[in-house]
């Protein structure tokens, strides 16, 4: 399949995207459920990250050359804490608070350096 080189970029952040809801739901989804057995809990886990592998590793390699690596790790960071602030609320029913705020725009801010052409 041959994909438009205007594409890629929106086919990149649209796959790290899916890939980290999964890869959220694999790392903390089991925090609602600490009665069930660890050993149970990782194999569930390792499962629902071999999902996000399915698109992240699909992802990462169609957007390199568009962007750099540094970028495509940059992205997928900004992603994560996107996805994770909505899981967070929603999901865990915890509060996002003023520090947690600053903190990721201190990361989002860092992203401008990796970014911005010298």
């Amino acid at each position: 399949m041959v994909i438009s080189p205007h594409l890629i970029p929106f086919m990149t952040v649209g796959l790290l995207l899916a890939s980290n809801i999964f890869m959220t739901f694999a790392w903390y989804g089991h925090l609602k459920f600490k009665a069930a057995p660890i050993l149970i809990v990782i194999f569930i886990s390792w499962g629902i990250a071999f999902f996000e592998y399915c698109l992240q590793v699909p992802a990462n390699r169609m957007g390199h050359g568009v962007f750099s690596a540094a970028q495509l790790k940059t992205i997928q960071e900004i992603i994560t804490l996107i996805v994770f602030v909505v899981f967070s609320v929603l999901y865990l029913h915890e509060p996002v608070k003023w520090n947690h705020l600053v903190g990721f725009g201190l990361i989002v801010a860092a992203a401008f350096f990796i970014f911005k052409e010298w």
